[in-house]
């Protein structure tokens, strides 16, 4: 077909790629032409959503539930989120407060959209999830970036957040537990964080997969701040597009209007299962937590043993920010020499910021058997192209 000359859009054609999603297509182009790829790369549970989950999904289809729905969202799911907010953390949550999505990727844009003007500034952590900082600038903010290193557990040092501080800032961006570290924010840093006086936006979409210690909800420390979390890691519902977000008072009505401009609302039925999830599937958790702490286990260990840097040891979520800069400073390329030579998706560490170049990102959201086949085919991918071991 002759091309129409269609003009694009600056912010349609300046935003990144999420490079992840890159490794996984050629991943899955790849597999589509019958090599065996092993699949490190992607942060989704490999587990199915839970039987008791998907029966009451069902059951409200078949009741009617699939119409519009309040824009923010059933009042039984708010109210139930507001229970477990109080019951996990011990804070007090108005339902009225909390906002459903249509996943905890809407959260995000709806809580930057509603703060940020042109010229904003967000401050956030380098490294950091990947899709942040584009938000911000999609929005025609300035994410500022507050270096973390891997000495210091990839944690935020809140002086030097103060240090970054200016006018212009609104609000200071956390992920605990971390994606891409998987390590956990330490409660004395989120309490200084607080005592800034900054607005802090929240990403807490991991709490419930830590296998060490306790997470902490910035709501412990402050009621200046807005919480993004969501179905998808904790209870494998991640096709389900189910999140939520838990907002200031001043902030509810704008970000309603937004809703209804652009999403309408959550679906119903998907919402009522989300209910379940949250009141009637801690035996799964459980048994989930279990199988991925195992795989952590596992996973550092032999990264370790393969000659990779891990300076801290990640404490949750399902994720291991490994240093690789012994074979490659160029992340990029080295995820996709050892996808195209070793049949395995890692994700490179420069999608996560500056800070994680050189890093390489392995997911334990596989079976311990891909996992030890995955790693025992990088291993041997790296004896023969460097001829060498770690120790």
């Amino acid at each position: 077909m002759e091309s129409q000359n269609i003009p694009i859009s600056r912010k349609s054609e300046q935003i990144p790629p999420f490079l992840v999603m890159d490794v996984l297509e050629r991943a899955m182009e790849m597999a589509e032409n019958g090599e065996d790829v092993i699949h490190l790369e992607v942060g989704e549970p490999d587990f199915d959503t839970a039987d008791n989950i998907i029966q009451a999904g069902l059951e409200a289809m078949r009741a009617g539930k699939t119409h519009y729905t309040p824009s923010v969202g059933i009042p039984e799911l708010r109210r139930a989120i507001a229970g477990h907010y109080h019951g996990t953390y011990g804070v007090e949550v108005d339902p009225r407060d909390i906002v459903i999505t249509s996943g905890s990727s809407p959260a995000i844009f709806l809580v930057l959209a509603a703060l940020l003007d042109a010229g904003s500034e967000i401050i956030l952590s380098n490294p950091h999830y990947s899709c942040y900082p584009n938000f911000i600038r999609f929005l025609d903010g300035a994410p500022v970036f507050v270096p973390a290193s891997a000495e210091d557990g990839f944690q935020i040092n809140p002086d030097d957040v103060e240090k970054a501080i200016t006018d212009k800032t609104r609000a200071i961006l956390i992920n605990s537990p971390s994606n891409p570290t998987g390590t956990v924010m330490e409660p004395e840093r989120m309490k200084r964080l607080a005592q800034l006086g900054i607005p802090i936006i929240s990403d807490e979409i991991y709490h419930g997969l830590v296998y060490e210690g306790r997470e902490h909800s910035i709501l412990e420390f402050t009621k200046n701040a807005f919480v993004l979390n969501g179905f998808s890691k904790l209870y494998a519902m991640t096709g389900w597009r189910l999140g939520y977000l838990i907002t200031v008072p001043d902030l509810l009505r704008p970000i309603q209007k937004m809703i209804q401009n652009f999403f309408i609302s959550p679906a119903d039925f998907v919402q009522w299962a989300g209910l379940e999830a949250l009141t009637n599937s801690s035996g799964q958790v459980i048994k989930m937590k279990e199988i991925f702490n195992q795989r952590r286990m596992a996973m550092i260990s032999r990264l370790k043993e393969i000659g990779f840097g891990i300076k801290v040891d990640p404490t949750a979520a399902f994720y291991v920010l490994a240093d690789a800069r012994r074979f490659s400073t160029d992340s990029y390329k080295f995820a996709f020499d050892i996808l195209e030579d070793a049949g395995v998706g890692v994700a490179p560490g420069i999608d996560f910021g500056s800070n994680a170049e050189g890093f390489l990102r392995f997911s334990y959201t596989n079976s311990l058997e891909n996992i030890n086949t995955g790693l025992d085919r990088i291993e041997l991918y790296l004896k023969t192209r460097f001829g060498r071991q770690g120790q």
